[in-house]
């Protein structure tokens, strides 16, 4: 009965652990990446070098320009010349300076749209990319440049339908942030601190973790495709494709640490067990056993 018992605890354990992991970790990333404007910042800023992100910045910048001035039969060679720009300027280190500071704005609309309940989409404002080009154009004298405006162009990177839910959730995530993983603490340190068998709890204990990663590295790339297969037909999907990867780094590196930790305690545990119940048992199965010092030895005459 008391095995039975041991055996289930130790089940449960492992469940409850591969539940808590891959929840604890979005809850983190939640909070301390998409909740923190600079943590944010700093994973959109390598996309500014991605090709992707460069080819939609440069289609969408020039359709935005080329569509608010009209010159007539040069209007093909004006297209042509702002494509050329866009691309010369999306190659610099002002592109990442615009990039960035377009990605705050972003972050800070975002939990405006949360807090107003205002807006179904976050978007990178290319403003700052146009205006640079239009400079630059201006000081190498290209005709027409002075006319570019500068207005709002925008790259969607995400689009939700029920903004209510999404706030209850987010808001959710973050409270969860620093009560998930302190929950996962206080589990594995009262299991291993109650346990007879603390080598069979440590198992336990490191084979929940690993389960737990496993479903994070699944899910990742599972809502990978979920996302991309929502998003409206006018939105740029390498480009969204790049954007989410950047964004969850965070989820991916996170799931291979802790498999990584779960594996090695878990075999390391394992393997302590064994040598114990080895050293335990003397010279091996093989060896006969000694007489109680009760037994009289008899023999035969």
């Amino acid at each position: 009965m008391r095995k039975s018992l041991s055996a289930a605890l130790t089940a449960a354990l492992v469940v409850v652990l591969a539940v808590l992991v891959p929840l604890s970790a979005v809850a983190v990333w939640a909070d301390r990446v998409i909740g923190d404007r600079d943590r944010y910042v700093a994973a959109m800023a390598p996309l500014a070098r991605d090709p992707a992100v460069q080819d939609a910045v440069v289609r969408q910048a020039t359709r935005a320009i080329s569509g608010q001035i009209d010159v007539g039969p040069f209007q093909a060679g004006l297209e042509t010349l702002l494509a050329e720009a866009v691309r010369s300027f999306v190659g610099t280190d002002n592109f990442q300076t615009a990039w960035n500071t377009a990605n705050r704005a972003a972050h800070e609309a975002f939990f405006e749209a949360l807090s107003s309940g205002e807006g179904n989409t976050v978007s990178v404002d290319l403003a700052p990319v146009i205006e640079q080009v239009r400079a630059d154009l201006i000081a190498d004298g290209v005709p027409f440049a002075d006319r570019i405006p500068v207005g709002h162009v925008a790259i969607t990177v995400l689009e939700y339908e029920n903004l209510g839910a999404l706030r209850k959730g987010f808001h959710v995530l973050q409270v969860a942030g620093l009560w998930l993983p302190l929950l996962a603490l206080v589990l594995v340190a009262g299991a291993v601190a109650g346990a007879r068998r603390r080598l069979r709890v440590l198992v336990a204990v490191g084979t929940g973790l690993a389960l737990g990663a496993l479903l994070l590295a699944a899910a990742v790339p599972e809502g990978r495709r979920r996302t991309l297969r929502d998003l409206p037909p006018d939105v740029d999907r390498p480009a969204a494709a790049a954007v989410y990867d950047a964004l969850t780094a965070f989820l991916r590196t996170s799931a291979w640490v802790v498999l990584a930790a779960g594996a090695v305690l878990a075999l390391g545990a394992w393997a302590a067990g064994r040598i114990a119940r080895r050293r335990a048992g003397g010279s091996g199965p093989g060896t006969p056993e000694a007489p109680h010092p009760d037994q009289t030895i008899r023999t035969t005459p």
